[in-house]
């Protein structure tokens, strides 16, 4: 008997289908950010990181050129089993030719090579406004901006955005998500903490009044507590983001950095699942702060699973990546924090439930304590690597990914 068999036995003793579970993960799509390979820098702009995020390390390999980026993203993607997206940022833009449009003017031209890099591989592509890492942010703000030029340029950018979305949508076949996140806030006590959230209000009322097609672009609303140089006052808050994705009717994007580390997203699935359709997900790992470390097979990360798949609520919740750490291998980084991910996934698809939920029904909490840590040593091992084989992908990557690093990444400039 193999161990994958015998695996199935032990979970099959406590009500548990393995073959369902396989069958239900390889079916999941993750969304993959782009950004980890080049450290969130982009190819539309020389400026500096920005918005209160930061990427700490120089590891030898960063791509530095769109082919570069592709070509690791596909490397990435060959050892990562299941179904994939890819998640851009307008930073991302490809120019021809010496031509250059700015934020406020991309068009969907200028992502072709994303579109075709997407269909090319049967996957869709998720966006992202870039509201960082520009000359147009000014004194922190953009779309809160006093200054209305500056609100304008990013008005128009996220309207540009919508647009690039709808063509993603319409090329790949696949809905697009675009995520609106904004850096806006202060580094010390505001005087007026509500005229720039009236401002970032009717800014995204007039990118939103655009006409575009709901059924292809899912517009996702994303809040921070805090960044570094906005640590007082962050004007897209919880509170804002929430309610307005409330009142305008489109999706709410948690990303569990964006919180006080005493915060626990895995708490909060449940009460947004219960008043909308759709959430979505931004999975990191913050170390006291939104630090975008790799995500690792922790509890939290563990937590969130299991809200998603114990609510029922896979074709609900749109799931991401977001991290970047160029301290160690980049490769390595994408490979190893979205398996977790789906390790977090099949962990969830492989507990029992609904016995467990019974059991707190009947406050039969002895018990359900009880189960609850049985099922931390049953061999969830073993049915994984059952999946990565099904997938026809190797256990063991480290190995691979050291020969691109000598073959590919250390000879680049």
């Amino acid at each position: 008997m193999s161990r994958y068999e015998e695996a199935k036995k032990i979970y099959s003793s406590f009500g548990v289908d393995t073959e369902k579970a396989l069958n239900t993960l390889k079916d999941v799509t993750i969304s993959v950010h782009c950004w980890q390979g080049d450290d969130v820098v982009g190819f539309d702009s020389k400026e500096s990181l920005s918005g209160g995020i930061q990427t700490t390390g120089n590891y030898p390999g960063k791509a530095t050129t769109p082919e570069e980026l592709m070509a690791d993203i596909d490397k990435a993607f060959s050892l990562i089993p299941g179904k994939k997206k890819l998640n851009l940022h307008a930073s991302y833009a490809l120019f021809e030719n010496g031509e250059f449009a700015d934020r406020n003017a991309l068009e969907p031209e200028h992502f072709k090579k994303w579109a075709d890099f997407a269909k090319e591989r049967n996957m869709g592509i998720d966006f992202n406004p870039t509201y960082f890492s520009h000359a147009m942010v000014k004194d922190g703000l953009t779309l809160s901006s006093p200054d209305e030029e500056v609100r304008k340029f990013w008005v128009e950018h996220g309207k540009a955005c919508l647009k690039i979305s709808e063509y993603f949508a319409n090329e790949t076949g696949i809905p697009c998500v675009m995520n609106i996140w904004i850096p806006d806030g202060y580094k010390d006590i505001p005087a007026d903490r509500f005229a720039p959230r009236a401002r970032f209000k009717k800014s995204l009322d007039e990118i939103l009044a655009t006409d575009y097609d709901k059924s292809k672009v899912y517009v996702t609303l994303e809040s921070k507590v805090f960044g570094i140089g906005v640590e007082s006052y962050t004007v897209g808050s919880a509170e804002f983001c929430l309610s307005y994705s409330a009142n305008k009717g489109i999706t709410p994007l948690m990303d569990n950095g964006h919180y006080h580390p005493t915060e626990l997203v895995s708490d909060k699935i449940s009460s947004l699942l219960l008043f909308n359709e759709k959430i979505a997900l931004h999975i990191t790992r913050g170390v006291r702060w939104d630090s975008d470390h790799v995500i690792l097979f922790d509890d939290e990360t563990k937590e969130i699973a299991k809200e998603i798949v114990s609510h029922d609520a896979l074709s609900r919740v749109f799931i991401a990546t977001d991290y970047f750490d160029a301290s160690i291998n980049r490769i390595s980084a994408w490979v190893t924090g979205v398996r977790n991910v789906q390790k977090a996934l099949l962990n969830a698809l492989l507990l029992p439930t609904d016995k467990m939920k019974a059991l707190q029904e009947e406050s039969s909490f002895t018990e359900l304590m009880c189960l609850q840590e049985e099922m931390k040593t049953a061999p969830f091992g073993d049915i994984w690597a059952e999946y990565l084989a099904r997938e026809n992908v190797n256990n063991d990557y480290f190995k691979e990914i050291k020969e691109y690093e000598e073959k590919v990444l250390v000879k680049r400039v």
